[in-house]
């Protein structure tokens, strides 16, 4: 954890936002008792309360890469592109080549700039300025923000519910990224088959909408740290992973030592007819 940021860079106190509590009491479905655990084992990130724009911007940034690559990769954009309420205007302007330059260190900057520059220039037409985008985010139902801005090229279900959870401070929305998606049907929280909406809409059905937010970026941690793809800690033995008692293990032979996909596992046992 000593390489993760202190704070979510999308919310906290500073940008109206909060950090969740969890109050205390028995959990109602496993998924919460996984969301517990890791309350348990994890700092918690704040969230809400950032610049709408920011944040999709921001989000882009940490596409198919750490938070120690793409923060940086944000501070420098903000710091040479900003105030955030003129983001969009600005970056709709800037030189490719130099804004490029600023994002280096995100990874895939070449797509990454094209996709943060055709989204400037939605946000533009759209709605016609960057604060006006902000308050479309802070203040249109869910579902519609959800809809619109998945309408935006470069921009998916994940990118998309981070901008709720993390700039319009929406409870109730999971995000779902590799991490997730890998771990949710691994330890049996989602169907093996589910794809990345199945996944949310399982947890999202199973968890108290506050817990989201925490959940979303505690898995995510998780996954890092204990839960990867290839080496998941249960495979040294049912004492290296904190989570061992609530996980049904989909894929995992720790006899053999083998890791596979759940949706592989359940079709080649039957389980997914």
């Amino acid at each position: 954890m000593a390489d993760e940021p202190a704070e979510n860079i999308s919310g906290g106190a500073d940008g109206g936002g909060r950090t969740d509590e969890f109050p205390a009491g028995d959990a109602d479905s496993r998924v919460e008792a996984v969301v517990d655990e890791l309350g348990e084992l994890y700092w918690r990130k704040a969230y809400g309360g950032r610049d709408g724009f920011e944040c999709l911007v921001r989000t882009i940034l940490s596409q198919n890469t750490s938070d120690t690559a793409s923060q940086p990769a944000h501070d420098s954009l903000m710091n040479r592109y900003g105030p955030a309420d003129r983001l969009a205007e600005t970056l709709a302007a800037a030189d490719r080549d130099e804004l490029v330059e600023t994002i280096a260190s995100a990874g895939l900057y070449n797509r990454k700039s094209a996709v943060i520059q055709d989204a400037s220039d939605w946000a533009l037409e759209e709605f016609g300025s960057t604060a006006a985008f902000d308050s479309f985010v802070a203040e249109a139902e869910p579902d519609e923000v959800r809809e619109t801005l998945l309408s935006v090229t470069g921009v998916g279900p994940k990118t998309a519910d981070c901008v709720l959870l993390f700039a319009g401070g929406r409870g109730g929305v999971f995000p779902v990224d590799t991490h997730v998606h890998r771990i949710a049907r691994r330890m049996g929280l989602a169907p093996p088959e589910a794809d990345h909406e199945g996944v949310r809409e399982a947890i999202e059905a199973a968890i108290p909408p506050a817990k989201c937010g925490f959940g979303h970026t505690a898995m995510i941690q998780f996954g890092r740290e204990c839960c990867s793809a290839r080496e998941p800690a249960c495979l040294e033995g049912p004492e290296a992973c904190p989570l061992y008692d609530l996980c049904d293990r989909v894929g995992i032979d720790e006899i053999d030592g083998t890791v596979a996909d759940p949706a592989d596992a359940a079709e080649a046992t039957g389980g997914g007819d």
